[in-house]
């Protein structure tokens, strides 16, 4: 069974503008989300990266098509043409309108804008020609407008309604009408007139069925919401009008772009989900003392800086502002005060008042000075712009009223039962110092990113979180993270020492392992839960759906691990994410256990439980590295005994799987000739360099 495709992925490299890809991924997570993980991807990771399995939507954004063609002309546009063949959905948006084209004619005649060519991907059979209406100026908002699109019937149904789009140098799709025996549908056309010729049946948004895959491409914007246009860009007469007029016909907009959707075959949501705020970030201990203790030691590192009253941790990526529990702050104060009171009072307030409200601070690192909440209304967000607030509990854990999606005090309680049965080897120290957060950028990010503030983390503290909202997995690929998945990243350093003995790589081998005990361990009975390994960092299951005959397995897990090297050490960032009782966007852990007639497992439980089977599982491979036992459990715990895959990279020859080697945790394949038998001959592949396709096969130069 191939795995769900839950990625939408946005084209962010050269060409795409930086705007246009922050319009598309904003009123895509709002359209799609949680079904789907919205996030961008490179050129290079295009060409290179085994993207298309798990890919339900391709995205090409606003931009320059030139810069598409430079990057992408070639094996990438092969790649991107045959996942659309094979039943991919593809989404051209303006510039990707003109790139998903047989032929682009933008500005003909005109010596410094011309662009005309023919294009290799070729969806729309024919010409997509600019501009259909004047005034477009590059990197500007100069020449947008708002245009009125005649949605068509036959192509999304009786009940579309024509609207408003935000318009910036798209084109019409010249002669549509011809295309219809081709595969081509319009969607919708413009109802004003053209600057350029459209020929018979032109069109603004046009549906292309290709082999078995799906088109729609666009020359207006109607990704573009109003209320994430800045209104100083429209002073001119010819678009002074435009953010009203778009907000007039906001419903049709969307239900349009649900339609569209629709047509390529993504689930879209019934109600749009709102763009998440962060949460503040609680840091907690299963001893009092602990938080005070590392408090002290980021004062003493000179990490914590003060401005007025307030205490700031300044990362190279996020800026921390310190609140203590318990105790008053003023900022906070004024601003739960202010939010009650009613809008013409608010309005009246002195705006020393009002300023003084915000809990955040200036987004430039260097200056800590107070700002308006970016993070409060339903619009594009830069989350590495928004300051974090971690809430301190030096005297008592965090109440339900706080975390009501996270029970400290379970926690902690659950983290004390395991050490003692699992840690023989270790001190137990893992997951004494969390960091929780009900909405958060990525545990991963938050650690990774800010290595100053990282390097000064005991080993063993714990960042997770309810709900991410820029969760990374490995390449391409994003871990969709609704309510009731697990997430969380755990800190450890690796000495240099240890390198021949327990190299660094196979730490992500020993993570995955430790998430197969801490379920197996979780409690009597669940040792019999079907999860397995799949190589190099993922967690499998028995579909639970399925006749147990059919061994049909689905992702239901990842590992991420991000390493940095300083001081003799490697500090690690082991990031893992779990659906356990979420019931979409694919099978959980719960539901397996349900089927064992278990009771699901809470999310504060499992954690502890895999905590301290990971660390009693690296203390002992520091100790004797990966050694035949190891060997043993992994292989017990893997999908790929001597499976029979395909080397992609050596022209498809046949291979057996035959394990990984205990030096250097390189995956052994063997050579099978025509009759199924062992040429002698092998190969070693990296995980860093390689994808282990599950249902297809490999990707790596022999060694």
């Amino acid at each position: 069974m191939p795995p769900k495709k839950l990625n939408v992925l946005i084209y962010a490299g050269p060409g795409a503008t930086p705007n246009s890809i922050r319009h598309a991924t904003w009123t895509l997570r709002r359209l799609l989300g949680p079904n789907y993980a919205i996030i961008n991807i490179t050129a290079e990771q295009l060409l290179k990266e085994p993207w298309p399995p798990t890919c339900a939507l391709l995205v090409m954004p606003g931009g320059a098509d030139m810069g598409y063609c430079r990057s992408l002309n070639g094996e990438a546009n092969r790649r991107i043409k045959q996942y659309v063949q094979l039943g991919g959905s593809y989404l051209g948006l303006c510039a990707g309108g003109y790139f998903g084209c047989q032929r682009c004619e933008f500005e003909v005649g005109k010596r410094a804008m011309e662009v005309v060519g023919d294009r290799e991907l070729g969806f729309f059979p024919g010409t997509c020609r600019g501009l259909a209406f004047p005034g477009f100026v590059y990197n500007s908002e100069a020449g947008a407008r708002a245009v009125t699109l005649r949605v068509d019937a036959d192509g999304l149904g009786k009940d579309a309604k024509t609207f408003t789009s935000y318009y910036n140098g798209g084109g019409v799709f010249a002669d549509a009408g011809k295309y219809r025996d081709k595969g081509v549908q319009v969607l919708a056309t413009f109802e004003d007139d053209l600057a350029v010729d459209g020929g018979e049946g032109g069109a603004a948004v046009v549906f292309c069925k290709i082999g078995e895959g799906k088109v729609v491409l666009t020359g207006p914007h109607p990704e573009f919401a109003p209320q994430n246009l800045n209104p100083d860009n429209y002073t001119k007469s010819e678009n002074a009008t435009l953010i009203d007029d778009l907000k007039a016909d906001e419903t049709p907009r969307n239900d349009f772009l649900k339609a569209c959707l629709d047509r390529l075959g993504l689930e879209v949501s019934k109600e749009a989900t709102p763009v998440p705020s962060l949460s503040r970030l609680h840091l907690s201990s299963a001893q009092p003392t602990q938080v005070a203790e590392l408090l002290h030691a980021l004062h003493e590192a000179g990490m914590v800086t003060k401005e007025k009253n307030d205490e700031y941790i300044k990362g190279e990526n996020d800026l921390f502002h310190l609140e203590q529990a318990g105790r008053w702050n003023m900022s906070s104060v004024t601003n739960a005060m202010t939010d009650v009171l009613p809008k013409p009072v608010q309005d009246a307030l002195p705006s020393s008042v009002v300023s003084s409200s915000s809990a955040n601070v200036d987004t430039n690192k260097e200056n800590a000075k107070p700002q308006a909440d970016p993070s409060s209304s339903d619009r594009i967000l830069d989350y590495n712009e928004i300051t974090k607030h971690i809430v301190t509990h030096e005297n008592e854990m965090p109440d339900g009223k706080e975390t009501p999606s996270f029970n400290h005090a379970a926690f902690f309680a659950n983290l004390k039962s395991y050490v003692p049965k699992n840690c023989r080897e270790s001190d137990g120290m893992w997951g004494q110092i969390l960091l929780y957060g009900e909405v958060v950028t990525s545990t991963n990010t938050l650690l990774e990113k800010n290595p100053t503030f990282l390097s000064h983390l005991p080993i063993g503290f714990t960042a997770t979180a309810t709900t991410q909202v820029a969760g990374r997995g490995r390449g391409s690929n994003v871990w969709v993270s609704p309510p009731g998945s697990l997430m969380f990243s755990t800190i450890l350093r690796h000495g240099l020492a240890l390198s021949n003995t327990a190299p660094v790589v196979f730490i992500q081998y020993i993570a995955a392992l430790a998430i197969i005990a801490g379920i197996h361990g979780y409690a009597k009975g669940y040792e019999s839960i079907p999860v397995k390994l799949k190589w190099p960092n993922d967690i499998y299951a028995l579909d639970p759906s399925k006749d147990p005959k059919d061994k049909s397995y689905v992702k239901i897990g990842g590992i991420l691990v991000n390493s940095s090297y300083a001081g003799g050490d490697y500090t690690i960032v082991t990031g893992i994410g779990m659906n356990v009782n979420n019931t979409a966007p694919s099978i959980s852990l719960s539901q397996l256990a349900q089927k064992a007639g278990l009771a699901p497992f809470p999310l504060e439980k499992l954690l502890a439980s895999i905590l301290t089977h990971f660390e009693e599982l690296y203390t002992r491979f520091c100790r004797a590295g990966f050694d035949a036992r190891f060997e043993s459990i992994y292989y017990d715990a893997w999908l790929h005994s001597d499976q029979i895959v395909t080397l992609e990279a050596e022209g498809g020859a046949k291979a057996r799987i035959k394990g990984i080697t205990r030096d250097w945790g390189l995956l052994v394949a063997e050579e099978l000739n025509m009759d199924g038998k062992s040429t002698g001959r092998k190969w070693e592949l990296q995980s860093d360099s390689n994808s282990f396709d599950f249902f297809k096969g490999l990707l790596k130069k022999k060694t």
